[in-house]
């Protein structure tokens, strides 16, 4: 029996890589699993991966989904291998580290745009300022096209497997986000990762566009950009926690400010200014219910004894998943470490 595998992965493309994916037929007697898909080769010189004097790099699959738009299909998230085998070094995510106890949730901010503007703005100008838009009702703030390919998109991701959890119209016009989960941080990346992918294939079908830029209207009007505010927990966030251990989290944060901002995507600058619900980007902040700090603390977390999840808003729409979850745990690890590190001085 034939398969579709669709091969999924990320060029070298800097500073924001691009999906890049071609299509294998393979035999098996049953529906595949992971372990039994080939590794496959590809021209790493048309991506930014190699040079054409030696241009095979070669596709690891590392992740697996059900294909909602083909008969006997799959999408197959890779890792970009050298020819020896070892990561390439545009394979961001055989870099971090990981925990199956780890969970994230993504709130992926994009524009749909058609003709160069946003799905709903005239020819010339702007529409009615911001106000009516998010989470908006009725043509005049929403139009039609845009709510069929949002619809679409959540039917492609449940079919596919992935945990969509949400979607809305966002506060500027064109502008919707949509909210995955996933558990342990590379597999919560893949997802993200399979979740855009399939909203760029369903928007060819429209002749539509997916703008993840973080300002794509400029820093000189009073439209808001778009973010990847990314919701983080771990086991011992979870369960235990503690006012104590939070404040030594958020120290931890804090010193590491420069080293997240560096995997936040780029041009984070022209979004991080300190307006349209954001905080400044050499400053870190924490606050309850905060949209307007770095961390947002949710009303749950405090109830809670300080346990339950947190919210980091500096992500850009642009980020790469896997830098973004990488980072978090390290930071979160450090402060573990430096624990171990005053026990032993106190024994």
């Amino acid at each position: 029996m034939k398969f579709k595998l669709e091969y999924i992965w990320l060029d070298g493309y800097e500073p924001v890589p691009n999906l890049r994916s071609k299509t294998k037929i393979v035999d098996f007697e049953t529906e595949p699993t992971l372990d039994q898909l080939p590794l496959w080769n590809f021209d790493g010189s048309s991506t930014r991966q190699a040079d054409g004097s030696s241009s095979d790099c070669f596709l690891q699959p590392v992740a697996l989904f059900p294909d909602p738009a083909r008969n006997r299909g799959h999408l197959v998230m890779c890792e970009v291998l050298l020819p020896d085998g070892t990561p390439h070094p545009s394979n961001s995510r055989s870099a971090i580290p990981d925990d199956p106890d780890a969970w994230f949730g993504f709130e992926q901010e994009y524009f749909l745009y058609k003709d160069g503007s946003p799905l709903g703005f005239p020819k010339e100008g702007f529409p009615a300022p911001q106000g009516e838009y998010y989470t908006g009702v009725g043509f005049k703030n929403v139009g039609d096209i845009a709510r069929k390919i949002v619809d679409e998109h959540i039917d492609l991701c449940i079919e596919a497997g992935i945990a969509i959890e949400g979607v809305n119209a966002e506060v500027a016009k064109g502008q919707w986000e949509f909210q995955i989960f996933g558990k342990g941080a590379k597999r919560a990346a893949d997802e993200l990762w399979i979740a855009r992918y399939l909203m760029l294939r369903l928007c060819e079908r429209y002749g539509v566009d997916v703008n993840f830029h973080p300002k794509p209207l400029g820093v000189d009007v009073d439209w808001n950009g778009s973010g990847l505010h990314t919701n983080f927990s771990t086991k011992h966030m979870r369960e235990i926690g503690g006012e104590e251990y939070f404040t030594a989290l958020m120290g931890a944060f804090a010193d590491a400010r420069a080293k997240h901002i560096a995997c936040y995507g780029p041009e984070n600058d022209l979004r991080l200014t300190g307006l349209h619900e954001t905080a400044a980007i050499h400053e870190f902040t924490y606050g309850v219910a905060d949209r307007g700090a770095s961390i947002r603390i949710p009303h749950s977390f405090v109830n809670s004894g300080h346990r339950g999840y947190l919210e980091d808003r500096r992500p850009n729409s642009m980020a790469d998943p896997y830098r973004i979850t990488g980072r978090i745990l390290q930071t979160i690890e450090s402060v573990a470490a430096q624990a171990l590190i005053e026990d032993a001085f106190a024994a």
